[in-house]
C-alpha cells in the first residue's frame, strides 16, 4: 500500500479518535453540583439546562465529525480528487484557471455537505435552548455573502500562490509567505469597515452614562478611541460578547447589543478594560507575529511536497499539479497544525489572564469584572467544569472558574 496513503488515513483516524476521546471525557467531567462561585447566578434548572446543552452539542459534533470522516475517506479511496481534476482539465485552460475550477468544486462540495449540519445546529439545537434569532432569510443571505467573499478573496490568493510556485522556483515559498502576510494585514485594516458591515449593523454608541464611563477610562489609560460601536448581534443570537478589531484609524471596539442589555455600566467598562488590556499588552501584535511565523513554516514545509509523486499516487491522481498538491499537503500538515494550535492556545490563555489583570489593576473594580464573567457564562450556557485535556487542546480562554480565582487572588 502507498506509504503516504497509510500516513494520511492514520492522521484522519488519529484526529477523529483524539476528538472523540476528548469530547467524551469532557462530558463525563460535568459536575452536577453548581460551583459555589455561581450561587445566585445559576438556578438549578438553568444549570441543568447548560449541561444538557453541552451534551447535545457534543453528540451532534461527533455525528458531524463521523460523517465528514466517512465522506473524506470514501472520496479519497474512490479517486474523487482525480475525477474532479480530470473534469477541471477537460476545459483545456491553463494551470491557474484549471486550479481554480478544481479548488472551487472541492470547496463548494465541502460547503454543501456542511449546510444540513449548520441548519440543524442553528434551527434545532440553538432554537431549543433559546439562543437562535436567525431567520431563514438571514441564514441564506449569510451563506451567499460568505461564499462570495471567500470565493473572491480565496480565488485571488490561490491564483497568486499558484503563479509564484510556477514562476519563482525554490524561493516560491518565501514569496507566498510575504503575499499571505501582506494580504492578512490588509484584511485586518479593511474588515471592520468593509466586510463586517455586510453582515451586521455597527451603530456608534449613543451618548449616555455608558459611553461617558468608557471614554473616561480610555482617556485615563491614554487609549485613543477610534470607534466605539454597538452591533446588532440580537438578529442572530441571544449570546453576548465584545471584541476589539482593526488597527490605526480603523480600530474599533464593538459591544454586542445583547451584552449591553444584560450588564451594568461597571461590568461593561470592565469588559472593555479587558479588551483595551489586550492592546496595551501588545497581545494583538504578538498573536499576529506568531501567525506570520506559522504561515512561513507552513509554506516552507509545503515546498518539499508539491511535486511528490507518491503523495499524488496516494490520491489516485493521473497528473501532478501544484493546485492539487496544496490540498493534499493539508492532510499531512494536520499533526503539525495541532501542535501549533496547542502552543497558540497556551499563549492565548496567558494573554487572557494578563488582560484580566490589566482590567482589575486599572479600573479597580474586581467584583464588576467577576460579575461580568459570571453573567457571560450564564447567558451563553458555558461549561463551568471542562476537562483539563479539553482545555489544554482547544481552549483559547482559561475556564471561567480559573479566571475568577486568579482575579480574586490578585485583588486581595
Amino acid at each position: 500500500m502507498n506509504p503516504y496513503l497509510v500516513i494520511i488515513l492514520a492522521i484522519l483516524a488519529g484526529s477523529y479518535i483524539l476528538d472523540f476521546i476528548v469530547e467524551k471525557l469532557n462530558v463525563k467531567h460535568i459536575s452536577t453540583q453548581l460551583p459555589g462561585e455561581f450561587s445566585g447566578f445559576y438556578s438549578p434548572e438553568k444549570y441543568a439546562n447548560s449541561q444538557s446543552y453541552l451534551k447535545e452539542n457534543t453528540n451532534f459534533s461527533l455525528v458531524e465529525d463521523s460523517a465528514t470522516l466517512l465522506a473524506v475517506v470514501v472520496f479519497t479511496l474512490a479517486g474523487g480528487f482525480n475525477f474532479v481534476d480530470n473534469f477541471a482539465r477537460h476545459f483545456g485552460f491553463g494551470n491557474i484557471p484549471t486550479g481554480l475550477i478544481f479548488a472551487g468544486i472541492i470547496m463548494l462540495a465541502s460547503e454543501i455537505i456542511d449546510i444540513p449540519f449548520s441548519i440543524y445546529q442553528t434551527f434545532v439545537i440553538e432554537e431549543k435552548y433559546g439562543f437562535n434569532k436567525t431567520t431563514a432569510k438571514t441564514f441564506i443571505m449569510d451563506l451567499i455573502k460568505e461564499w462570495l467573499i471567500s470565493g473572491i478573496i480565496g480565488a485571488l490568493i490561490f491564483s497568486l500562490v499558484l503563479w509564484f510556485f510556477e514562476k519563482t522556483g525554490s524561493m516560491a515559498w518565501v514569496y507566498c509567505w510575504v503575499l499571505v502576510t501582506a494580504f492578512s494585514i490588509f484584511i485586518v485594516f479593511i474588515a471592520p469597515v468593509v466586510i463586517m458591515p455586510l453582515f451586521n449593523k455597527f451603530i456608534p454608541l449613543e451618548e449616555g452614562a455608558l459611553k461617558t464611563a468608557i471614554e473616561t477610562f480610555a482617556k485615563e489609560q491614554k487609549f485613543k478611541l477610534s470607534g466605539l460601536f454597538k452591533m446588532d448581534a440580537s438578529k442572530r443570537s441571544t449570546k453576548s460578547n465584545a471584541y476589539f478589531t482593526g488597527f490605526g484609524r480603523f480600530r474599533r471596539i464593538v459591544l454586542f447589543d445583547t451584552l449591553i442589555q444584560k450588564h451594568t455600566v461597571e461590568e461593561l467598562v470592565s469588559v472593555l478594560a479587558h479588551e483595551i488590556g489586550h492592546y496595551k499588552k501588545k497581545h494583538i501584535f504578538k498573536s499576529f507575529a506568531v501567525s506570520i511565523l506559522t504561515t512561513g513554516l507552513m509554506f516552507y514545509i509545503l515546498s518539499f511536497f508539491l511535486g511528490n509523486e507518491q503523495l499524488f499516487a496516494a490520491f489516485k491522481m493521473n497528473n501532478i499539479s501544484i493546485y492539487a498538491g496544496l490540498f493534499f499537503f493539508g492532510f499531512l500538515f494536520t499533526p503539525i497544525n495541532l501542535i501549533l494550535s496547542i502552543l497558540g492556545n497556551i499563549l492565548s490563555r496567558r494573554h487572557e489572564y494578563e488582560a484580566d489583570a490589566f482590567a482589575v489593576e486599572t479600573y479597580k473594580q474586581p467584583e464588576a469584572m467577576i460579575n461580568a464573567l459570571k453573567k457571560l457564562s450564564v447567558d451563553n450556557l458555558s461549561n463551568l467544569t471542562p476537562h483539563p485535556l479539553k482545555v489544554f487542546l482547544e481552549y483559547s480562554h482559561p475556564p471561567v472558574i480559573k479566571r475568577i480565582e486568579t482575579i480574586r487572588k490578585s485583588s486581595r
